[in-house]
C-alpha cells in the first residue's frame, strides 16, 4: 500500500532519508519541503569554499559523480517531490497533515502525511550587543552567506576580520581568512580555552599556540561587547572589555541551536535546550513523525545523557535510521561518543568520547594518560610527533575518551576512528591495549601509539607510575619556591640538559643522562623529589622504576615529556 511521507528539511539528514526511502519502498509518495533554493548541501564544508579549498559553491551540492543536487535532481534521478521556497508553518498531528507556506508568493497548502520527518537542522546563535545588525557582520547560517563573504574577501573588500567564537567553525574560518587570502584575522573566545568541552586545556593551548604562529592573534576570556558602525551602517570594528579591534568583517560563530519550534507548536516533546526528544527509532513523542539532524537530542554512550552533536556525519546516518523504520525494517540509533577532528593550517586535533574535566564532572574515578610517541615508524623520514590522550575510569577500567594533536595526516584518525568503536563497545584499558592496528613503517610503529597509550593508562591505574600533572609543573616552573623539595632530573642529552643547569642551577635542575643512570645514581642529591624529564616520558618511567629499586621513590613523570610543553605558549623553553 503506497504511503505519503512528508520531510521538512533538505539539507543532509532528509535528503538521506528521501532517498534510501526511495530505494525500500520505489511506490509511495515522498516530498521534501525546505525554506530554502539551495538544498543537500555540505555545509561542513563552507569554511573551505570561503578558503579556496574549494573552487566553487556547487561541488558542495554536487554528487560523487559531479551532478548538482538541486530540485530538478531529486525529481528526475530519485522520484522525490521538492518544494524549496517552501516553509512549514504548522503540524496538524490529529489530522496528520501540514500546514506550509510559499516564502515568495505567500500562498499556502495543507501536505497530508501518513509519516513525517523533522529534520529542520540549527541556527546560529547570535550575540545580542550593539551593532549586531550592521552590514559586514554574518553568522555561518546558510550557503548564500559563505557565497556573499566570499565575494567580499575576492573582490579585496576585506583586510581585518575579527572571528567571534573558538570554537571548530570559529577556528576553521580564522584559518580561511589568513591562509589563502592573507587577512589579518582576530580570534575571541569567552572561555578559558578553544574548543571549550571539546578537548582538555593543554589541547587547547597547543592548538592556540600553532595558530597564533601562523599569524591569527587569539584572545581568549574575551568577546565582543559591541560592533562599531562606520556611520554608514556597516561594521568598522569591535569593542571587548580589554580593546578596540579594527574589522571590515565579523564572524559570529558563537554556537548553534536546534530548530524545534514547528515541534514544539505541535506538542512533540523538546529537551529544556531545545533538542527534539527521540527513541532509538528517531520517532518523536508522537510515533508517526521521526526526527533526525541537527534538530535533536542525542544519547552518549559514556554518560547516559542527553547531548546535542550537529554533525553532517550523523545527520546521514540519522537519516537512513529513519527511512529504514519508516519503511518497517526494524533499525535502532543507539546514540554517539562524540567523534570530533578538524585541521588548523599544518596540525590536526581530534576527540572521542569525553574529555578528563568532563569526565570529574560526571563523577567518574577518572585519570589519564598522557603520551607523545611518533605517528609512524621512528626511523621512517616523515615521522612527526603525535599527542595521545586516554581518558579512562580507574575503578572500571573503562576507556571514557581520546584526545590527539599533531601533523595533518592520517595518523590522527585512524587512532580516533578506532578509539570511538572501542568506547562505543565500553572497551577497557585493556581492550585498548590488545587492538590489533594494521602495521607498516609508514602508516604506524610495530608498537602502535594506541596501544602504548594504553599501556601507560595501565601502569598509571596499577600504580606503578606517578605523574605530576602539567598545569601543577608549570605552576612550578612559574615559581619555584612554590615546591621547595622539588628538582627536574633531566635524564636527556647533556647538551639538552646543559641550558637549563646553567639557568636554573645544578640545585634545581639535575642533569644525569638515561644512560648513565645505573651507574651514577648515587650522586642524586639526597631530601628532593624529583619530576623526571625527557622528551616522551617512556625513558623516563624507566627511570622512575630503577629509583623506586632502589629506594629512592620520591619521583614523579612529566606526562608526554618536553614533546608536549614545546607545544604549549611557556616562555623558559630553551631548545
Amino acid at each position: 500500500m503506497s504511503k505519503k511521507i512528508v520531510i521538512i528539511g533538505a539539507v543532509a539528514a532528509g535528503p538521506k532519508t528521501a532517498c534510501r526511502l526511495r530505494r525500500l519502498q520505489p511506490e509511495w509518495e515522498i516530498t521534501m519541503v525546505d525554506q530554502d533554493s539551495l538544498i543537500s548541501y555540505g555545509g561542513c564544508g563552507i569554511p573551505y569554499y570561503v578558503s579556496g579549498d574549494v573552487s566553487d559553491e556547487s561541488e558542495l551540492r554536487a554528487t560523487s559523480f559531479h551532478v548538482v543536487r538541486d530540485a530538478s535532481f531529486f525529481e528526475n534521478a530519485k522520484g522525490v517531490h521538492v518544494m524549496t521556497r517552501t516553509r512549514a508553518m504548522a503540524i496538524d498531528r490529529k489530522e496528520k497533515k501540514v500546514l506550509v507556506r510559499n516564502v515568495d508568493s505567500g500562498v499556502e497548502q495543507h501536505l497530508p502525511y501518513d509519516q513525517l520527518m523533522l529534520a529542520t537542522g540549527a541556527k546560529p546563535f547570535e550575540l545580542p550587543i550593539p551593532g549586531a545588525g550592521l552590514d559586514g557582520v554574518f553568522t555561518i547560517a546558510n550557503l548564500h552567506k559563505a557565497i556573499e563573504i566570499r565575494s567580499r574577501i575576492s573582490q579585496g573588500k576585506v583586510s581585518r576580520a575579527v572571528v567571534i567564537g573558538g570554537g571548530a567553525i570559529g577556528i576553521e574560518m580564522a584559518e580561511a581568512f589568513t591562509d589563502l587570502w592573507g587577512i589579518e584575522t582576530t580570534l575571541l573566545e569567552l572561555a578559558p580555552q578553544l574548543l571549550p568541552r571539546l578537548v582538555d586545556w593543554h589541547f587547547a593551548a597547543m592548538l592556540q599556540k600553532h595558530l597564533q604562529e601562523k599569524g591569527v592573534a587569539v584572545f581568549t576570556r574575551e568577546s565582543a561587547t559591541e560592533l562599531i558602525d562606520d556611520g554608514q551602517g556597516k561594521v568598522c570594528g569591535v569593542k571587548t572589555a580589554q580593546r578596540t579591534l579594527e574589522a571590515d568583517l565579523v564572524i559570529m560563530a558563537v554556537g548553534v541551536r536546534p530548530r524545534s519550534e514547528l515541534a514544539q507548536a505541535a506538542g512533540l516533546e523538546v529537551a529544556p535546550w531545545g533538542g527534539i526528544k527521540v527513541n532509538q527509532r528517531l520517532q518523536t513523542s508522537d510515533p508517526a513523525i521521526y526526527a533526525a539532524g541537527d534538530c535533536i537530542a542525542v544519547t552518549s554512550l559514556i554518560t547516559g545523557r542527553e547531548i546535542y552533536m550537529p554533525l553532517g556525519s550523523l545527520a546521514n546516518r540519522e537519516g537512513r535510521i529513519v527511512a529504514d523504520n519508516m519503511a518497517g525494517q526494524p533499525s535502532a540509533f543507539k546514540g554517539v561518543c562524540g567523534s570530533f577532528i578538524m585541521k588548523a593550517f599544518e596540525r590536526c586535533i581530534a576527540s572521542t568520547g569525553i574529555t578528563h574535566e568532563a569526565a570529574l564532572a560526571e563523577g567518574f574515578d577518572a585519570d589519564y594518560a598522557l603520551t607523545s610517541p611518533p605517528d609512524r615508524a621512528h626511523f621512517f623520514p616523515d615521522q612527526a610527533v603525535v599527542i595521545l590522550q586516554l581518558v579512562f575510569d580507574r575503578r572500571t577500567r573503562r576507556v571514557l575518551g581520546l584526545q590527539a594533536f599533531g601533523m595533518m595526516n592520517d595518523s590522527i584518525s585512524a587512532r580516533v576512528d578506532a578509539a570511538a568503536g572501542l568506547i562505543a563497545q565500553g572497551g577497557t584499558i585493556e581492550d585498548f591495549g590488545l587492538l590489533e592496528m594494521a602495521y607498516a613503517p609508514p602508516f604506524s610503529s610495530a608498537i602502535d601509539s594506541i596501544n602504548a597509550a594504553a599501556y601507560v593508562a595501565e601502569n598509571i591505574c596499577d600504580n606503578r607510575l606517578r605523574r605530576v600533572d602539567l598545569d601543577r609543573f608549570l605552576g612550578w616552573m612559574e615559581d619555584m619556591s612554590s615546591e621547595p623539595d622539588w628538582a627536574v632530573l633531566d635524564i636527556r642529552h647533556p647538551l639538552e640538559a646543559a641550558p637549563y643547569v646553567e639557568k636554573y642551577g645544578a640545585n634545581r635542575w639535575v642533569a644525569l643522562q638515561y644512560e648513565q643512570i645505573r651507574a651514577r645514581h648515587g650522586e642524586l642529591p639526597a631530601g628532593k623529589t624529583f619530576i623526571i624529564i625527557c622528551n616522551a616520558g617512556t625513558r623516563s618511567y624507566e627511570v622512575q622504576v630503577l629509583l623506586d629499586h632502589l629506594g629512592k621513590s620520591a619521583s614523579l613523570i612529566l606526562p608526554g615529556g618536553l614533546n608536549v610543553i614545546s607545544r604549549l605558549n611557556v616562555d623558559w623553553m630553551l631548545n
